[in-house]
């Protein structure tokens, strides 16, 4: 009798044993996907500093001697104001819209005086507005090349360059140009225009470099 309770002790233990050695990966298992379906917390991203509806003003120093014109797009900016911070093309009759605002004269205006006039219509609606106007594309900066040339058109002035630069990006001169005789009319302010003379044989011999003049918007070079 006592040989028959040792065995049945026995297997009772080795069964108690193999549940424990069998329940132990398990419960590690279950633990782990436990541990994968936690939720993760979220990290705020960091919002960018370029971000135009909500960006604070830069103090980006401005080219006072840049006047906005016809199809120049600027990025303007209401510091804590997005509902009015947008990029806005001006239009051909020189104006722009923005909320609040209404329509506001900018071509002829630098961006600084377009901040400033900006700022002033907002002050009925926003205490002390803090206004930002950068220009993201200068479209109505150009020149034009006329006359006996390979290239004749209009072409965007989005860096510096001579009349000497001008004739190369034109492609140059055809058969019967007059190169002695070029000349550059430039648009003054109170509407009349200046004839620059430009001889072309005498610069490339490096002779009276004072010619070869750096291009200004609206200027035209005529190749007779």
């Amino acid at each position: 009798m006592n040989i028959r309770l040792t065995s049945s002790y026995l297997q009772k233990f080795a069964l108690v044993l193999i549940c424990v050695a069998i329940s132990g990966p398990l419960f590690a298992q279950a633990a782990s996907k436990a541990k994968q379906a936690e939720p993760k917390t979220a990290v705020a991203s960091t919002p960018k500093t370029a971000d135009v509806a909500g960006s604070a003003s830069i103090g980006k120093p401005h080219d006072d001697s840049f006047v906005l014109g016809a199809d120049d797009v600027v990025a303007v900016n209401v510091w804590k104001e997005p509902e009015i911070s947008r990029s806005v093309p001006v239009r051909s009759d020189g104006k722009i819209s923005l909320p609040l605002v209404g329509e506001v004269q900018a071509s002829g205006q630098t961006p600084r005086q377009l901040e400033a006039e900006i700022a002033k219509r907002l002050q009925n609606y926003i205490s002390e507005p803090d206004v930002t106007v950068i220009v993201t594309d200068m479209k109505s900066q150009k020149f034009n090349v006329l006359g006996q040339i390979a290239r004749p058109g209009s072409y965007r002035l989005t860096s510096p360059l001579t009349v000497l630069d001008a004739i190369a990006l034109a492609g140059g001169f055809r058969d019967f140009a007059k190169q002695k005789s070029i000349y550059v009319l430039r648009q003054n302010q109170d509407g009349t225009q200046t004839r620059l003379p430009f001889n072309y044989k005498e610069v490339v011999k490096g002779k009276n470099l004072e010619q070869n003049v750096q291009l200004a918007a609206h200027d035209t070079i005529v190749v007779p």
